[in-house]
């Protein structure tokens, strides 16, 4: 069937503008996460000036109006940052949709369209998961930039139609659960790094941890508010990655003939699976929900990354015809 280039150079626009977006939006994230202690130091200082009774007082009197505190900058920085990040992710579904309706079919039959729609999840999830905690979309928002990068250069591919074993109703219903599943995975992984790397520098009344990078991780969540963060996008990314791969067993029956072949794809995603089906069970039991639970959760996200560059691009397997390898 033809190719509508002028819809597929529209769709490779908004996947660049997307991009360039999301770097902007990087900036303003970075200045909100350097600048938020500024401001919390200010407020403190503020906060025993009035217990001890020396809060600046503003004068006031007949016709006189109050000005409206102004926001602490970090608020301005995150909020342009938050936004932007918003924009960019509906450039990067534009991009999703101009794709389809270029190739006339589910815009899922390579590599780049799977990273492209894994990180429009991870955005989204994002968003949902960080609106009261802005500056942590930066740690967000750099992986997704660089798979976003990958993705336009290392894996890209010319708008095609898909191979005659992809044409079938399993590929939007299977690829799409797969990669949202993935994407809702990133940003569980990030959570994870995060709450170890929180873990490793926890705040001290007497300011002991002083370096740099002990600097650097105050500024982050509380650690259990990060642990939670984990856990909750693992929750809900579990079942979408497990229904996935049960769906890709199917399609395979009715493909191949038979449910399971071990196929190097099939194998590691069956193995990330039951990693985190671990890190569930670890963060339920005692003893293990602290930091050797968040390393099993590492451990999933490091096994899905390399299901999806190491086993696509280097391993031969069934997937191959894909376009995903």
């Amino acid at each position: 069937m033809p190719i509508d280039a002028t819809l597929a150079q529209f769709s490779d626009w908004s996947f660049r503008s997307a991009f360039g977006v999301y770097l902007l939006a990087a900036v303003f994230l970075i200045a909100q996460y350097a600048t938020q202690t500024v401001t919390a130091a200010e407020q403190k200082s503020e906060r025993h000036l009035v217990a001890a009774g020396k809060a600046p007082v503003r004068p006031t009197g007949p016709g006189r109006i109050e000005e409206a505190p102004r926001r602490p900058a970090s608020e301005r920085y995150g909020g342009m940052g938050y936004a932007l990040v918003v924009l960019g992710l509906l450039l990067t579904v534009t991009s999703i949709v101009l794709r389809g309706f270029a190739t006339d079919r589910f815009p899922l039959g390579n590599m780049y369209e799977f990273v492209t729609m894994a990180t429009a999840a991870a955005t989204a999830t994002s968003i949902i998961a960080l609106r009261k905690m802005r500056p942590t979309l930066i740690f967000v928002v750099v992986p997704v930039m660089i798979l976003m990068f990958l993705a336009a250069t290392v894996l890209y591919a010319d708008a095609a139609p898909v191979v005659p074993a992809l044409r079938s109703y399993w590929l939007p219903i299977h690829v799409t659960i797969v990669s949202i599943g993935s994407g809702i995975f990133l940003v569980a992984g990030v959570a994870s790094l995060l709450f170890l790397l929180r873990m490793r520098f926890p705040a001290t009344e007497d300011g002991a941890n002083t370096g740099a990078l002990a600097r650097f991780a105050q500024r982050l969540p509380d650690a259990r508010t990060l642990d939670r963060l984990a856990y909750k996008t693992t929750i809900i990314g579990f079942p979408l990655f497990g229904a996935g791969v049960i769906l890709g067993a199917i399609w395979a029956e009715a493909a191949w003939g038979r449910f399971w072949g071990w196929d190097p794809k099939e194998t590691v995603s069956f193995i990330a699976w039951v990693v985190y089906a671990a890190y569930l069970h670890a963060r339920a039991t005692s003893g293990w929900r602290n930091t050797r639970a968040a390393w099993i959760n590492v451990a999933g996200f490091v096994a899905m990354l390399f299901n999806l560059f190491i086993i696509n691009m280097v391993v031969s397997g069934l997937h191959s015809y894909a376009g995903l390898n």
